[in-house]
């Protein structure tokens, strides 16, 4: 027959996994590393972008100024 479920005293402590405060805390420590790592990762990908639109203007305007000169120098204007 089946034994009844032994209670514990109000003041013994629940049994702990020694390992478990060691994994959450590497969890938590690994999480917000993580969230770090993407906004750190946002942030650079912003400056490439303004970086890239800053190249392509320079890039055209000097097209835009060299066709222009040669336009100029082809019809005399």
């Amino acid at each position: 027959m089946a034994e009844p479920l032994r209670r514990r005293a109000a003041e013994e402590p629940a049994p702990v996994d020694p390992g478990a405060v060691e994994r959450a805390y590497r969890r938590e420590r690994a999480r917000r590393r993580a969230r770090v790592e993407r906004q750190q990762a946002q942030r650079y990908a912003g400056l490439r972008f303004v970086t890239a639109l800053v190249v392509l203007l320079a890039l055209s305007i000097l097209l835009t100024v060299t066709i222009w000169q040669q336009v100029q120098r082809l019809f005399g204007l």
